[in-house]
């Protein structure tokens, strides 16, 4: 018998809610898509929400009738998470913005825009894959406004499907491999969730840094997801409490 979704809703209330981000997965790294589906199959039963807060993806490019090809066991995954009842809300990243309705459609996924706010188990949360608030960060800035301009991307998708694919997994290769080298300055990510804590949230979560921390901001809590890249971290809000994990397969 289908749940409703008023039965759905009650039957989420006061599951702990889950918070990723960072898995850059790509057809490179088939090891960590193995690690990360493993990961979703296990909160299958236990959660009732999962937050996606970009880059899941190292390249995401959605033509009407083209998708990538290497990401069915997580797609099939995130679609088992949701046919058990679980409701997945995806922010987009850095890597992954020209998403389109292809998740939404065929995966039950509810895309966000780039920030959200929520609340949970009595917590005001504010979501943002964080993107752009390093200090200094002019450049980025430029090329983010660039290439989310909606002429480029129709030029860009007139390309040759294979070429576009190439130039982009080589192009975010590059860009992932820069950033990683350069000196993690964090003071803008803390003091834009310390403006968040003082309009009122209790904590304000993101990723993109690569760094998982929960970190207390005056009343609040700058908390970040980490990634599954070198780390494999997570967050859970359970009973009004934020935790950061790491999965580890069973032995």
């Amino acid at each position: 018998m289908e749940k409703t979704s008023e039965q759905i809703s009650i039957f989420q209330k006061g599951k702990p809610v889950y918070f990723i981000s960072d898995a850059h997965l790509s057809f490179e790294n088939g090891q960590i898509e193995d690690k990360l589906v493993n990961f979703l199959n296990s909160i299958i039963g236990k959660a009732g929400y999962l937050y996606i807060l970009g880059d899941l993806f190292d390249f995401w490019l959605e033509y009407k009738h083209v998708v990538p090809s290497a990401y069915l066991k997580t797609l099939a995954a995130l679609l088992k998470l949701k046919q058990a009842g679980v409701e997945i809300v995806y922010l987009p990243g850095n890597h992954d913005f020209w998403l389109g309705n292809y998740l939404h459609k065929q995966v039950g996924i509810t895309l966000a825009g780039d920030q959200l706010e929520i609340d949970h188990h009595g917590k005001k949360i504010h979501l943002y894959h964080g993107d752009g608030l390093a200090y200094g960060d002019y450049g980025y800035r430029l090329l983010k406004k660039l290439f989310r301009f909606k002429p480029n991307i129709w030029l860009y998708k007139l390309m040759p499907v294979d070429w576009a694919y190439r130039l982009a997994h080589r192009t975010s290769g590059a860009s992932r491999e820069y950033t990683s080298k350069k000196p993690k300055d964090l003071r803008g990510y803390y003091d834009y969730a310390a403006e968040k804590i003082k309009s009122g949230c209790d904590a304000v979560i993101m990723g993109h840094t690569h760094v998982p921390e929960i970190k207390k901001l005056d009343n609040g809590l700058y908390i970040n997801t980490g990634d599954w890249l070198d780390h494999f971290s997570y967050v859970v809000l359970e009973n009004g409490e934020f935790k950061l994990e790491y999965y580890k397969e069973k032995e």
